[in-house]
């Protein structure tokens, strides 16, 4: 597989971690930090110091794993140990992890000193195939995901098939969600090889098509003004299922999981508002149902999610902005819906 050139930096898919090394050899750093959690510790560290164990300038932080750590907070505990280290403006930030990691260490990184440089090393099949590309940081407040962030990009991705072996299957499933949308916003053909394939553990070339589609769409529109937001179909309705989870339930919602019933609620307002065939939607749903756990959304949820929704940063003048499909491989960005159509698509999952 060919690396990928995203917006002046490389994603490395061939001996990524030997050029990881490389890369920190030939960048003339005063000093590099590794961020991590403990699974990422304990699963990749270990691949990773087997080729940088000859650089004796590197240290370690740890946060907490999951999405309760993506905070002001922990940012500030990060902040506070880069200073304590001495890290200067010449420091390098390697994010190893998810997209937890990878979406708080770029932040960290892109607001330390005004801006040190840092590297994406996701570890997870979502943040390789999602987090790891496009430059988007940030970190989530009171129950709103990723409402504090900048777009600043990376220095270099790289990319490690084997970090996806340590992972449960739930993870797996939780970025094939995100997979499966970029087939349905722009390559039907993708979409069609991914429903026949073995998902267990999709294989390189899949992922490097995911990240190729996110890489083609970010390039032609950096900051979100335009195009990029194709990107997201299924997270209006999803995010909000997702907080809503991460606020409610003892086992929450994995991301890609709150996205597969968003990508359902939005094929539904699709078929509804610009003319998604119903064969589509049908198929849409089968596929997803499939595949993800049902989750169970009651009447009564309903103005809290819309409350979630209200919040999300695509939104015009107060009014619920969706991305949505025309077709499959088609999509359709600025739609507005309203809260009685948002309501109707998640009656429309609940009744499945």
């Amino acid at each position: 597989m060919n690396n990928i050139q995203s917006d002046n930096y490389i994603v490395y898919f061939n001996d990524s971690i030997t050029e990881l090394a490389k890369f920190v050899k030939q960048g003339n750093y005063s000093r590099a930090f590794i961020l991590t959690d403990e699974h990422t510790t304990e699963h990749c560290l270990p691949i990773v110091k087997e080729q940088l164990d000859e650089l004796d300038n590197f240290d370690l932080i740890e946060v907490n794993a999951g999405e309760e750590s993506k905070t002001i907070d922990f940012c500030i505990g990060i902040w506070k140990t880069l200073i304590d280290f001495g890290a200067d403006r010449k420091a390098l930030l390697i994010n190893l992890g998810g997209g937890v990691i990878t979406d708080m260490g770029g932040f960290v990184a892109s607001t330390y000193k005004r801006g040190i440089d840092f590297v994406q090393v996701p570890t997870t099949l979502l943040s390789q195939v999602d987090a790891s590309v496009g430059g988007k940081t940030g970190v989530d407040m009171d129950a709103v995901k990723n409402i504090i962030g900048t777009f600043t990009q990376p220095k270099a991705v790289f990319m490690y098939g084997g970090f996806l072996q340590t992972l449960p299957a739930r993870q797996i499933l939780s970025g094939l969600a995100e997979m499966l949308k970029h087939g349905l916003i722009v390559d039907k053909t993708y979409w069609d090889q991914l429903k026949i394939s073995d998902l267990t553990l999709p294989s390189d070339e899949l992922v490097h098509r995911s990240v190729q589609i996110k890489n083609e769409v970010v390039i032609a529109d950096p900051h979100e003004k335009g195009i990029r937001k194709a990107l997201n179909f299924g997270h209006t309705v999803g995010h909000a299922v997702e907080t809503w989870s991460l606020m409610n339930d003892t086992d929450p919602l994995s991301h890609g999981e709150a996205i597969a019933i968003g990508m359902i609620c939005e094929a539904w307002l699709s078929n509804k508002k610009i003319g998604l065939p119903d064969s589509e939607l049908l198929e849409i749903t089968e596929v997803l149902i499939h595949l993800y756990p049902r989750y169970k959304i009651d009447e009564g949820t309903f103005p809290t999610l819309l409350e979630h929704m209200q919040k999300d940063k695509k939104n015009q003048n107060g009014q619920i902005n969706c991305t949505l499909l025309k077709h499959i491989g088609k999509y359709s960005i600025d739609n507005i819906c309203t809260e009685d159509e948002l309501c109707d698509s998640l009656r429309y999952y609940a009744d499945l």
